[in-house]
């Protein structure tokens, strides 16, 4: 007569076809976000050398470089997701006990953040503000923030932080200054800056704020970017809401998964 081992443990003993599921959920979950990471990580090498940042003459001002918070996020998102995916496949406990850790506090901090944004709302918009101006004084200097103003003024049809005469701040814009830009604005702040749509008009805007509101305003755009912002964000406020509920219950959901596996295994294993 056969007597079984009280001793032995079948394999597949107290896993059901959701367990299966979950855990490969989890694995694939992982590895998009491990996709992602690689992307944001190739961006930010891109980036930092094709701006020659790591040359000897500005490696000093790379730490305030944005592709470099891109390549951080990218590198840490990467390894996150990848001791999530190899923890879920190889059912190893540490990394998934890390990983759950991990994405724990991720929930937490940004649970903290929205607090404190929705608590200093005045004072954020404040040090947007200030933000704004610095990166109009700062136009002609820095590459990045160049290319996030014209971004912004593009898109948005807007001029300056709080309206087109914020430009004066700029020493290659502001009016007692010697050059051809002297008294103009970006050809962002255009409201036509291409010639027969077709070309691009790089000074279209010079001149500018010798113009009074009403000849001006078929020329640039007059209102600022602050409250551009503020009503794209009132107008999309729907959207922005889905987004960050999708977002912060894909990370619930990865974190409910994980926790539910290490159970099934510690169980498997005990």
């Amino acid at each position: 007569m056969h007597l079984e081992n009280p001793h032995y443990k079948n394999p597949c003993y107290g896993y059901s076809f959701m367990d299966y599921f979950l855990k490969y959920f989890l694995i694939i979950c992982n590895l998009l976000f491990t996709v992602l990471g690689l992307l944001l990580l190739a961006l930010g090498v891109w980036g930092l050398i094709s701006k020659e940042s790591f040359a000897q003459e500005k490696i000093s001002s790379i730490g305030t470089d944005p592709m470099l918070v891109v390549l951080s996020v990218g590198f840490l998102l990467t390894v996150l997701c990848l001791s999530g995916c190899v923890g879920a496949l190889r059912e190893n406990r540490c990394l998934l006990k890390l990983f759950s850790a991990t994405v724990l506090v991720l929930i937490t901090a940004q649970v903290i953040i929205a607090i404190v944004a929705h608590t200093l709302q005045d004072q954020i918009e404040g040090n947007l503000r200030s933000g704004m101006l610095v990166a109009i004084a700062r136009y002609q200097d820095d590459l990045d923030l160049r290319f996030i103003t014209d971004e912004i003024q593009s898109n948005l049809q807007c001029c300056g932080a709080d309206n087109y005469r914020d430009w004066e701040i700029n020493i290659y814009y502001n009016c007692s200054a010697p050059g051809v830009l002297a008294c103009g604005v970006p050809a962002t702040c255009c409201v036509d800056p291409l010639e027969n749509g077709t070309v691009w008009n790089s000074q279209c805007g010079v001149g500018a704020q010798l113009l009074d509101e009403f000849t001006a305003q078929s020329v640039i755009f007059l209102g600022g970017c602050l409250g551009e912002i503020s009503r794209w964000i009132k107008q999309h406020e729907g959207l922005i809401g889905i987004i960050v509920t999708v977002v912060f219950g894909v990370q619930i959901l990865i974190l409910f998964i994980t926790i539910r596996l290490l159970e099934r295994i510690n169980r498997h294993k005990v």
